[in-house]
């Protein structure tokens, strides 16, 4: 499947499959771990229906400080060593585990959800790959560009639960291949989340944000990004009372540029001409106001956004 709209390699909060990668790392003591902070995002979006656990977060937020529950079974044990968190976190936490997406299409059947920490190497894998299409880069670069990838991605899952990083399984129906990999999303909630250095136009920092969207090459035009753009928007619609979502798209992608229009969002910023000094797509800033009722139309395939990037 196709990357919908892919943005440039700026492994962050911010998604943007438009921008070319500017990638630079460095250390943070307090995890141990060389974190990527690069300035251009992945982007993406696609179809999708499914079943939706309701997850039920607390009306007010507290600031009493806890001790991690045993229940979020998809967090490897180091995670807990690293951080107090919340009752409200912690609450947060439970409904990124409970969230459950199902759709069943016309060749197979998809569900998203969080992924977990034993899929992070096939993540990395679909991105990397993806990253290097959209980019027209040799795959000799793939083993340098998993290895960014993987140290943005780690970063971006100690963010949780205010940034996650969600994975679409699909299943041909029949059964004839066993389920694979089919997309990937990521999703920020608020600016405890959001990346330090997001792509241009900046969108607010405090919004819910969508990128780094694509999906498996060998699935795309099902409509799994169409899926992917919903089951964001209905996580978003759970995690946070923002009702403003954003996200970026390339001026060059027209596929998914209709995608987004015919999902609702609206552009309300567009880079300056002179970006291009920056060896950077000119992209848009786009919009949606959630509705409290988050239905889509059905997804016209021809526009579904998952076209390879231009």
């Amino acid at each position: 499947m196709a990357i919908a709209a892919p943005p440039p390699l700026n492994l962050s909060p911010y998604l943007d499959p438009q921008q070319q990668p500017r990638l630079q790392t460095e250390f943070n003591p307090i995890k141990r771990v060389p974190f990527l902070s690069s300035r251009n995002p992945l982007l993406c979006v696609c179809k999708l229906h499914r079943y939706n656990f309701k997850c039920c977060l607390p009306s007010s937020s507290s600031t009493n400080s806890v001790t991690p529950a045993q229940y979020y079974s998809f967090l490897d044990e180091s995670f807990w060593g690293s951080r107090v968190l919340t009752n409200e976190e912690l609450e947060k936490f439970k409904a990124l585990e409970s969230f459950v997406y199902l759709q069943e299409l016309e060749s197979g059947s998809l569900w998203v959800r969080v992924m977990r920490i034993e899929e992070m190497d096939m993540t990395v894998g679909l991105l990397a790959l993806s990253f290097a299409e959209s980019m027209f880069m040799s795959l000799q670069y793939e083993a340098l560009l998993r290895f960014f990838v993987k140290q943005y991605l780690i970063e971006r899952r100690a963010s949780m639960p205010h940034a996650v990083t969600l994975v679409g399984f699909y299943r041909e129906e029949g059964g004839k291949r066993a389920e694979e990999l089919a997309g990937t999303v990521e999703v920020c909630f608020d600016k405890r989340g959001a990346n330090a250095s997001p792509p241009t136009p900046t969108p607010p920092r405090n919004s819910p944000y969508i990128c780094n969207m694509t999906v498996t090459k060998e699935l795309r035009r099902r409509g799994i990004g169409w899926h992917l753009l919903k089951a964001s928007e209905e996580l978003i619609s759970q995690m946070t009372s923002s009702k403003e979502v954003y996200l970026h798209c390339r001026m060059i992608d027209e596929a998914p540029f209709n995608m987004y229009i015919k999902a609702g969002y609206n552009v309300i910023q567009t880079d300056s001409i002179f970006i291009l000094l920056t060896l950077q797509r000119r992209k848009h800033l786009m919009c949606k106001k959630l509705p409290v009722s988050n239905s889509f139309p059905e997804p016209d395939m021809s526009e579904s956004g998952e076209e390879p990037p231009s």
